[in-house]
């Protein structure tokens, strides 16, 4: 039997996380997101690098005292989605030659970006093609 054409066919995962602004919450954000990843049967590379580089921006351009950043993981299908949420929308990144995080984001990733909002919020977001065994 075959699923009707408006049902869904995949089976969707998420891990949603608030961390606090700091050093000790971008490590945080990685040891959990790594140990999601493999409670998933998911490759930890390079999804744990990318998760670990938008925490630490997030922890220090994104930084507010007093409001905690959001480290969100989705799956769906074949892609899994890490998204890294902080409340200062006024600092967009952007990837320069001195910086390495960002420059290695755009390596890893098959596709990242930034979207903003609600105020005064963004999020910059990574996706990945995953197989199983890669």
């Amino acid at each position: 039997m075959t699923a009707p054409e408006n049902e869904l066919t995949h089976t969707i995962r998420n891990f949603s996380v608030l961390l606090s602004p700091t050093p000790r919450g971008a490590r945080l954000a990685r040891l959990l997101a790594t140990e999601q990843l493999r409670s998933w049967g998911l490759p930890l590379h390079p999804a744990e690098h990318i998760v670990a580089e938008l925490a630490i921006n997030a922890s220090t351009h994104g930084r507010v005292p007093g409001r905690d950043f959001r480290v969100t993981l989705y799956v769906v299908a074949d892609t899994l989605r890490i998204e890294v949420t902080d409340t200062r929308a006024d600092r967009l990144p952007c990837v320069v030659p001195s910086g390495r995080g960002l420059l290695l984001v755009d390596a890893l990733a098959d596709r990242w970006g930034a979207a903003p909002g609600p105020y005064p919020r963004k999020t910059v977001w990574a996706e990945l093609q995953h197989q199983r065994g890669r």
